[in-house]
């Protein structure tokens, strides 16, 4: 591996990490509003990466991804943990919660995006395609650092609501179905994962993910993915 791959993937992780841990911490916030104390009690309630760690999901997966050269790095943190016996209303909570996860996600993109854009219009285009030196390489380190950040939250937003278990998505299905329904979702918990690879292995979910890129691809627009992609 060279410099400037080492140099991507510590990017990746740094933008990838804190869209993973505010997703779960998002969870936990809600949870304690509602009634549930349970994250907190758990010390999940918290910037500390340390407690978020998952050693396959945080550590053991994207360094695979990475020794592979995979163009992108993917990953997950320990589950917050939830007891919605807390709540007035279980599926309701557990509604709310949900919720939660993604729309934080969602909001930091948009959020990103702001502050990313602004910072371009001060950049004029000729640095972009033609400057060269450390602070302009520097610059271009900020910006693909902020625009990996924007699609690491824009992909976990989307991917989380797929409504498969135990993903976000199927809680918020839930809430939704009949009690038939509910307990048919409530019975899939156990081979959620196995449905959900055999769909990424089968390539069910590649029309997903091709809008997915169409979303970060509109919030960045085409001076920052230039810079984004040039940079990686």
């Amino acid at each position: 591996m060279n410099v400037s791959y080492i140099l991507q993937i510590v990017l990746s992780l740094l933008a990838v990490f804190p869209a993973i841990i505010l997703h779960e911490i998002s969870h936990g916030y809600v949870a304690l509003r509602l009634g549930d104390p349970t994250a907190k009690a758990s010390g999940r309630l918290t910037l500390n990466p340390l407690a978020h760690i998952d050693p396959i999901g945080t550590i053991l997966v994207p360094l695979i991804l990475a020794v592979l050269h995979s163009p992108f790095l993917f990953g997950w943190a320990k589950p917050v943990p939830i007891n919605p016996r807390y709540f007035g209303n279980p599926f309701k909570g557990m509604l709310y919660v949900a919720i939660a996860g993604p729309t934080t996600n969602i909001l930091l993109a948009l959020v990103t995006t702001g502050v990313g854009r602004l910072l371009l219009l001060g950049v004029p285009d000729q640095v972009i395609l033609y400057g060269s030196g450390f602070a302009v390489n520097l610059l271009n380190a900020v910006f693909f650092l902020l625009g990996m950040f924007v699609i690491y939250n824009v992909f976990l937003a989307v991917f989380n609501m797929i409504p498969i278990p135990p993903l976000d998505g199927s809680r918020v299905l839930t809430y939704f179905l009949p009690p038939e329904g509910r307990r048919i979702m409530l019975s899939l918990e156990r081979w959620g994962f196995i449905i959900l690879v055999a769909l990424l292995y089968l390539g069910g979910l590649q029309g997903l993910f091709s809008a997915t890129g169409a979303v970060w691809r509109g919030l960045l627009g085409a001076k920052w993915l230039y810079v984004v992609v040039q940079f990686g």
